[in-house]
């Protein structure tokens, strides 16, 4: 369920700029560029890092791309990723991405403090001091709770505290320029040495990447925009265009510098050295360039992981509370939740080996985001209308790309990136939640339907190739759930059961009210674990209205070949339900009355009696009926009995040799027992007698043209003496039911 949470004063909201453009490209300038350029460069050498920026670049922008089909497409709310991804693919595949996605935001935070503490710690010794092992630790915590503090407080009082960030972030890049140009130049380094990366090309570009996909920063403010729809697009793919052009010219500047040598660069030591080495004003500027760098980066990370799991809570995926907003509109619940998430991941050690971990399952966004840009291009939904157009084929390469980065990161993380996600869709899965908006996923079901009916249409249906589509008429589910159960097994493992319920003008209360109804139809059997489609119709008469259905029912190939009726309680019931199965019959439906007096038992080992009278056309429907049910896994060991009547025997010999014969042939396992009846037995009795207690008896449905009393008569005497009774009828045209007795049995 979805919900929006209430507060006394609505939120500040941002434009493009300050809401997407600023968080989104000082995440992007941020640590590696300061720690990693020079190292790439001095291994691949100017051309293979310039592919390398590109290669990568290409991967983010084309994410960008499809993050921005999707958010022109929808009214974006909280959650920025987790949203989008969510109402395009579904709440489970959404949740299965935000849950781990939020769970990486809130690490990220304690990564980026961390990172600042060691900083400042190298750059700050106190001589003479030797400070306790916990400092760093301490530090971090420090920087955490005031992060946390301040986006718990005020969004704006964050983003705006971004800007001199920004603003020193810029400077240190012009003081590059102006340092390398003022110093001596040389021709460009081009030769690629692998001197410090003897792994090759792509492991240098595993190393480089992350550098790059900060870009999300901004998404991840959805709820907080003016303008969603516009901000989101323009902000990122800005963003990353910008952060690529910057990402270009730092290296042709790292190439030509005549300040520092191969070996200088490529010492995986020197860090931010190169930069303070060649930077005018050095270490005054680039320091604090690289701690605002990170410091914004942990402010990103704290604006968007309570957002998510402050959309992961409205939409039933996290407890409610956590979705409280404070009254200047910010998820303070959320916030204070993941500063404590953080705070403790300090004290998990090993944080270098986590952080693969974290970056590998970030990049499933890309995937997921990559992906539901592509399925909604190609499940041509007329409700997809994005005002920027991403091809289907370019989302997909992204997304391919997007995993192969993940692999070459690590291995090992990118199957427990995939592995913990499949998880959590299979509990989201069986957790059976409730959405309340439409997804790409209804999509994918249409147009494969949509495919698959006009290949059924196309074929001609072999004998075969048939399979038990049943429509059940009932009025009330949860009352006749035993009905149910039994029709719903014999579709369970090879058929489609449709429930169909009829209400006409007199019913005011359920007219209005008819798509809910069919829905809480739905809800009721997810109780019971059945699979069915429901239905409601609305018609003027109900003996005219269940015609109508059951006889058009169904399309192309699986149309509706079995109609079930509970055996009515009320005369008057009785009498209009023979009047349909009359003209039902003159439309080729097999036809099923069932009668259950007792519930189906659970534990006992069952029996099925089959009642063959040698004179209707039934036995074999019935036999194949019965194997269905046996198909059900509690009826898998259940016995089947064929049982038969005659005074002759002669008669009881040719009877028991076809019988036996044609089960044989169509390889159903069933004892048949043929009963010589003494001149004046009764068969009634005899069938009383033999199947009273068994659990699941079928009997064929004459088509007497005898008076309707009296076959009501005769049917209520049988069926209210069985346990469990269905009476069946076969209507069906010789090629459309499968072949269970052999030409020479009689006819049954």
């Amino acid at each position: 369920m979805t919900g929006k949470p209430r507060s006394s004063q609505s939120a500040h909201k941002f434009g493009t700029f300050l809401g997407v453009y600023m968080p989104s490209i000082l995440t992007i300038l941020g640590l590696i560029m300061y720690l990693r350029f020079g190292w790439v460069l001095g291994n691949l050498g100017l051309i293979k890092t310039i592919i390398v920026v590109l290669i990568a670049s290409s991967i983010t922008f084309i994410t960008g791309l499809s993050a921005s089909a999707i958010a022109t497409n929808i009214k974006v709310g909280v959650g920025g990723e987790y949203f989008m991804i969510s109402r395009s693919l579904g709440l489970e595949p959404g949740g299965a991405i935000g849950i781990p996605l939020y769970l990486c935001r809130t690490l990220s935070v304690t990564f980026y403090c961390y990172g600042l503490s060691e900083a400042i710690l190298t750059f700050l010794p106190i001589t003479g001091v030797e400070l306790p092992s916990y400092t760093l630790q301490l530090i971090t915590i420090g920087f955490i709770v005031i992060i946390t503090v301040l986006s718990g407080k005020s969004a704006k009082l964050v983003l705006h505290s971004q800007i001199p960030i920004m603003i020193i972030v810029g400077i240190s890049i012009l003081a590059l320029v102006i340092g390398v140009l003022s110093k001596d130049l040389q021709s460009p380094i081009t030769e690629a040495t692998y001197r410090t990366a003897p792994e090759g090309f792509w492991y240098v570009f595993a190393v480089f990447f992350p550098a790059v996909t900060g870009f999300t920063a901004g998404v991840g403010m959805s709820g907080d925009l003016k303008d969603p729809q516009k901000s989101i697009p323009r902000g990122t793919l800005s963003a990353v265009v910008s952060g690529a052009i910057i990402y270009l010219i730092i290296p042709l500047l790292l190439a030509i510098t005549g300040a520092l040598t191969i070996e200088q660069m490529t010492d995986p030591e020197a860090g931010v050295t190169i930069w303070t080495r060649l930077a005018v004003f050095g270490p005054w500027i680039v320091y604090p360039a690289v701690w605002g760098a990170v410091l914004s980066s942990a402010f990103g990370s704290i604006l968007g992981g309570p957002r998510i799991l402050q959309a992961l809570s409205m939409d039933g995926l996290v407890p409610k509370f956590l979705a409280k907003l404070s009254r200047s509109g910010q998820p303070t619940i959320a916030t204070w939740t993941s500063g404590a998430i953080a705070v403790s991941a300090v004290f998990l050690g090993g944080l270098n080996t986590i952080a693969q971990y974290v970056s590998v399952l970030f990049l499933t966004l890309y995937v997921a985001v990559n992906m539901s840009a592509a399925i909604e291009q190609l499940i041509k939904e007329p409700s997809y209308r994005p005002t920027i157009d991403a091809p289907w084929y370019i989302s997909i390469l992204g997304a391919i790309a997007a995993m192969l980065v993940m692999w070459l990161i690590n291995p090992f993380a990118f199957a427990f990136a995939l592995g913990l996600e499949l998880i959590i869709f299979i509990y989201l899965m069986n957790k059976k939640l409730e959405q309340q908006w439409g997804d790409a996923s209804t999509g994918i079901w249409m147009y494969l339907g949509r495919y698959s009916l006009l290949r059924l249409n196309a074929k001609k249906m072999h004998p075969r190739n048939w399979r038990p589509i049943i429509i059940l008429f009932i009025r009330d589910l949860k009352e006749h759930i035993e009905l149910v159960r039994f029709t719903e097994m014999l579709g369970q493992n090879s058929g489609l059961l449709t429930i169909s319920k009829l209400i006409t003008p007199e019913d005011k209360d359920e007219l209005p009210l008819r798509n809910e109804v069919a829905h809480e139809m739905q809800k009721d059997l997810n109780l019971y674990g059945f699979q069915a489609l429901t239905e409601v119709h609305v018609v003027t008469d109900l003996k005219y209205g269940m015609n109508q259905v059951a006889a058009g029912h169904g399309i192309a190939g699986i149309k509706t070949n079995t109609v079930v009726f509970g055996w009515s309680s009320t005369e008057s019931g009785k009498i209009k339900e023979l009047e349909i199965i009359s003209e039902l019959a003159r439309s080729g439906k097999n036809i099923l009355i069932a009668h259950i007096n007792k519930p189906f038992p659970k534990k006992v080992k069952k029996r099925i009696d089959i009642w063959w009278r040698g004179q209707e056309n039934n036995g074999d429907l019935m036999v194949l009926l019965a194997y269905l049910i046996q198909l059900n896994s509690k009826w898998r060991k259940s016995t089947i009995r064929i049982f038969s009547v005659t005074h002759s025997e002669k008669e009881k010999q040719i009877l028991e040799h076809h019988i036996r014969f044609s089960i044989r042939e169509a390889r159903i396992d069933a004892n048949v027992i043929v009963i010589l009846a003494k001149p004046k037995e009764n068969a009634l009795d005899i069938l009383i007698a033999k199947s009273k207690y068994v659990d699941l008896v079928f009997l064929g449905l004459t088509r007497e043209n005898s008076e309707i009393e009296e076959r009501i008569i005769f049917m209520d005497k049988i069926l209210s003496k069985l346990n469990r009774a269905v009476l069946v009828q076969n209507n069906g045209m010789k090629s459309e039911i499968p072949v269970i007795f052999g030409p020479t049995t009689s006819k049954s």
